[in-house]
């Protein structure tokens, strides 16, 4: 199963085109896809038109969901925040790390076009679609 990180739900959303973007456009359908609770929140919460964001909600709610949270996920994020600051990375935003966390435990494949999920490859060992 692949998870979709808001980074490239947002510029799917905005006519972007990237390999990553188009890579969601074609596997729409046809590849196993989960959306998760942050990454929802993330997408969502950037529509300015009520339109817009109905279209999208319409959407992301036909995606197969699951929520990502709770205290043992939280422990082991932070445990891999803190790891990786040991190898001298910072990552920049904390829920990166939950979403990287998150699809190691889940053993989930992660679609980004974020910098701060190439450490977690590198040294946490977190899957990834490389377009």
């Amino acid at each position: 199963m692949i998870l979709v990180d808001s980074s490239v739900w947002i510029d799917y959303f905005n006519g972007n085109k990237t390999a990553k973007s188009d890579w969601l456009d074609s596997s729409l359908g046809n590849t196993p896809i989960v959306i998760g609770n942050l990454i929802l929140t993330e997408v969502l919460q950037g529509f300015q038109s009520d339109k817009d964001f109905k279209i999208a909600k319409d959407l992301l709610s036909g995606i197969p969901f699951m929520s990502m949270g709770g205290q043992v996920l939280a422990i082991e994020s932070a445990m891999n925040y803190r790891f990786l600051r040991s190898k001298g990375v910072t990552v920049r935003k904390t829920i990166d790390v939950i979403i990287g966390t998150f699809c190691i435990r889940n053993q989930l494949i992660l679609l980004h076009d974020d910098r701060d999920f190439e450490p977690m490859v590198k040294f946490l060992g977190l899957e990834i679609i490389d377009t």
